[in-house]
């Protein structure tokens, strides 16, 4: 049996990967199940220990992890933490990061700067702030898929003058020690609901590769 659970990002419920999940399910015969969280009341680490119950909870064979956007900081944060790492014993599986900014989103920190930026942000969204250099070494093979159809709310903030999916830079997705890393023409957005993204993240948990 195989699950695939998916992690939504800022300001969202789960509810817009359900073509995503949809699509998963189907292409890889797995259940798939939705973790939802509220990026204002919790920080991100408070975050990832509630992901890790979760996880815990699942009886199966394979356990995959898809993550949007800041959903992506929330895994990381789950196996960075080596003492949860550890205790949770997981089924072996892949993590397929959308538009993750693992080195922290010049967007967030433009809002940040605005009236009540911070506030929007909330006590989730303040992971990301600040620049961090990061490396995968969890015991996962991880991929990052990324967009750069340069359409979104991240615009209104100011210029984003490197490739973007309209509110992360393909720079701010790229994360030493993935096993893979693939650019889609797709917004940020339209992650979750691209056949696209949804092809490759298949390809990536059946195999550990983008297909090329």
């Amino acid at each position: 049996m195989t699950v695939v659970v998916y992690v939504h990002g800022l300001w969202m419920g789960g509810q817009e990967g359900f073509l995503l999940r949809h699509r998963l399910g189907r292409a890889l015969d797995a259940e798939t199940r939705s973790f939802t969280y509220s990026s204002k009341r919790a920080t991100i680490a408070d975050t990832a220990l509630a992901l890790g119950d979760y996880l815990t909870m699942i009886r199966t064979d394979t356990l995959h992890l898809v993550a949007h956007s800041l959903g992506g900081l929330v895994v990381l944060q789950l196996f960075e933490s080596h003492d949860s790492a550890d205790r949770l014993r997981l089924p072996a599986g892949r993590i397929v990061l959308l538009g993750s900014p693992v080195r922290g989103s010049r967007s967030a920190e433009r809002l940040a700067r605005l009236p009540f930026g911070r506030a929007l942000l909330g006590r989730a969204g303040q992971g990301l702030l600040g620049t961090r250099e990061r490396r995968w070494d969890g015991p996962r093979e991880l991929g990052t898929l990324a967009g750069d159809l340069s359409i979104g709310a991240g615009r209104l903030l100011g210029s984003l003058d490197a490739p973007n999916d309209g509110t992360v830079l393909v720079e701010e997705t790229c994360l030493p020690g993935a096993a893979d890393q693939l650019t889609l023409r797709v917004s940020h957005t339209g992650l979750p609901y691209a056949v696209s993204a949804a092809e490759q993240t298949a390809a990536f948990l059946n195999t550990g590769r983008f297909r090329r």
